[in-house]
């Protein structure tokens, strides 16, 4: 859903706009029938032309193929954090596996044959979910190194093609004189690793879960945070929900109110939840619409992230302390802030001091676990500056003469949780992270500084004013590849034309309002469309000037219609000529390839495997042979199965 400026009021302590009660949305998706023209087009309809005002949410367009990570992290000298870092992600326990110097097998893309052949590669280098390859034969020269996605399906462990019957071929542009490729290879073998065996069956496993569409759960009301309110589990991609709200009362007629996080985020609860720990849940409405098809029921508790046990006898927090907390609507910012409610199951209701909310509306329900809250002083120790309520100065604030002047307390350090195990972020990485202010898109990002567990997590090509701390086993983070690996759509940094692959260009839209939205003075993080409306003009959606005229990379506009390309892609050979059962005269001795069983290795000359196909072809058609073709080429040898791994 879409608001305009009107809709909002400034909330100058917090550099945030909150939304009125009056606010209705100009945009919204239709649930039946065909929505006027200057509305949101429902999932269903894709393509149908909208207005200036309106957005169309539906998957991207078939020429569009997906960020070029390898090419961007080239161009940026970064290095992309390992899987290994992300507990949530899949194959995270598998991880160590992978390693640089691994061989695999991979198809060769510089080879002169018509058909499907392989060869062997090198990881050179391991970003998050892919690899910079170099084909055996290339040694030091980098010109020819690509970049492949370790869990599309491309990779194969050595001894594939030997398996499946498959020719391995060496490039036409190796340019070194290498007359026993057999010699060549088993020395480059001896002693290396490769792809494990059963890497694809592991990498299906891991993504699997036991959330269902249909499940009713409780998550935050982002029209009120201090709140939860039900919600239908409508679409999963990669372990992220899309929600939505059961009770569509306070909706716009025909409008679908939703939300979305990762199955295992801190927001998400069983039904009964809110009761069982006291916290202030929505009452029931007189409409309720659903979105969803499927049978309906709750979702089992079990399947829910449990928090750490705290105990809450003797000692534990209490209302009125006083205490350090990231800002929920703001989540760059980490404030003064104060435990007003103290819940059941270790659960706090805080409140950040200072803001113009009096109806405690804008209380975050944190767990005493929780690492978004913090001991006074934290920001001091660590040089993080420290957002203060109004009327206080950030460079003569301190905790003492606060405490003093508010008559409070401060939380004791003993109660907040210390575990830090370590990890292997350190700034500069790259990775892919949630925009949690608007928590269906997943970003280019960076991490900017790593202060014991917590990240700054920075998007790339935006203001740091949008940057967001997060702890480092966040689900709301991934590693890189983590979209086209779930086809979840990636949204570029604004303006990199040349590190996406597209065959379209797009134009710029709106975000819809979502959950703890708030606008910026200079900047606001745009969805972008494939709205070929002619009649739309830079800045008449209420673009920021800033970001007028900029040709930024298509991306897709909803993420809950995922990509067509399947999560993991088999290797099939159905749709290309295979080289199978070609007929070699050598020596008048008639022979097939591949020839022999693994133990017995051969080399076929190109050249004759060409002759003969030529021969052959020349035979069906009933035409004589030219007698240019005579000679063998030089390009490369064929590799048979016998080589051994």
């Amino acid at each position: 859903m879409h608001f305009q400026t009107d809709d909002y009021y400034y909330n100058p302590t917090r550099r945030i706009r909150l939304l009125k009660t009056t606010a209705v949305p100009s945009q919204f998706t239709f649930l039946h029938g065909n929505p006027p023209s200057s509305s949101l087009a429902h999932l269903d309809n894709p393509g149908k032309p909208s207005s200036k005002k309106s957005t169309e949410l539906f998957k991207a367009p078939a020429g569009t193929k997906g960020f070029m990570w390898g090419v961007y992290l080239e161009k940026e000298t970064s290095l992309a954090a390992s899987v290994s870092c992300f507990p949530h992600a899949p194959l995270c326990n598998q991880w160590d596996d992978i390693t640089v110097g691994m061989k695999v097998e991979v198809l060769n893309t510089n080879a002169v044959l018509p058909s499907k052949v392989y060869w062997i590669a090198t990881v050179i280098q391991i970003a998050g979910y892919r690899a910079l390859l170099r084909y055996e034969g290339f040694e030091h020269d980098s010109a020819r190194d690509f970049w492949c996605s370790l869990v599309s399906g491309e990779l194969n462990p050595i001894g594939w093609c030997a398996i499946t019957g498959k020719l391995l071929v060496p490039p036409q542009d190796v340019k070194r004189n290498i007359p026993d490729w057999k010699g060549y290879l088993m020395k480059k073998l001896v002693g290396s690793n490769t792809l494990p065996v059963d890497f694809y069956l592991k990498l299906s496993d891991s993504m699997k879960h036991s959330f269902k569409v249909g499940m009713v759960v409780e998550v935050v009301d982002p029209k009120h945070v201090s709140r939860t309110r039900k919600a239908i589990i409508e679409t999963i991609i990669g372990g992220r929900l899309r929600l939505v709200y059961t009770d569509q009362s306070d909706a716009p007629e025909n409008a679908i109110a939703d939300f979305w996080c990762h199955m295992c985020s801190p927001l998400l609860h069983p039904v009964g939840w809110s009761k069982k720990v006291g916290h202030d849940i929505k009452a029931p409405g007189t409409r309720v619409e659903f979105a969803v098809t499927k049978e309906i029921c709750d979702g089992p508790p079990m399947l829910f992230k449990k928090c750490r046990y705290v105990y809450m006898e003797g000692g534990f927090f209490e209302e009125g302390m006083k205490l350090e907390a990231i800002d929920p609507l703001n989540l760059g910012s980490i404030c003064v802030a104060t435990v007003h409610k103290v819940l059941l199951d270790g659960y706090l209701m805080v409140g950040i001091d200072g803001t113009v909310s009096n109806n405690g509306s804008d209380w975050f329900c944190y767990h005493a676990s929780s690492h978004a809250i913090l001991p006074v002083d934290f920001c001091k120790k660590n040089n993080i500056p420290l957002t203060v309520p109004q009327g206080y100065d950030p460079k003569t604030f301190t905790w003492e003469n606060y405490l003093k002047k508010t008559k409070a307390q401060a939380a004791p350090a003993k109660l907040f949780n210390a575990d830090y195990p370590g990890h292997n972020f350190s700034p500069n990485m790259k990775l892919e992270a949630v925009d949690l202010m608007e928590p269906r898109l997943v970003c280019v990002a960076t991490v900017k500084r790593c202060i014991g567990r917590l990240l700054l997590i920075h998007f790339d090509g935006w203001d740091d004013e949008f940057d967001q701390w997060v702890d480092h086993q966040s689900p709301d983070i991934y590693p890189t590849g983590w979209c086209d690996l779930t086809g979840y759509q990636l949204q570029p940094p604004p303006g990199l034309v040349d590190v996406t692959e597209t065959q379209a260009t797009p134009n710029k839209r709106c975000k819809p309002f979502s959950y703890g939205k708030r606008r910026k003075r200079h900047g606001k993080k745009r969805l972008l469309s494939h709205n070929n409306d002619d009649s739309q003009h830079p800045g008449d959606n209420g673009s920021p000037p800033g970001l007028v005229g900029l040709n930024l990379p298509p991306v897709l506009l909803d993420p809950c219609t995922p990509s067509e390309v399947p999560l993991i892609h088999p290797k099939t050979e159905q749709e290309e000529q295979e080289i199978a059962a070609v007929h070699v005269k050598v020596e008048e001795v008639e022979m097939e390839t591949p020839i022999a069983q693994p133990d017995s290795c051969q080399l076929v000359s190109v050249g004759v495997v060409k002759e003969e196909q030529k021969h052959q072809k020349s035979e069906r058609n009933g035409a004589p042979e030219p007698s240019g073709f005579t000679n063998e080429s030089n390009t490369g040898r064929a590799v048979t199965q016998g080589v051994k791994g």
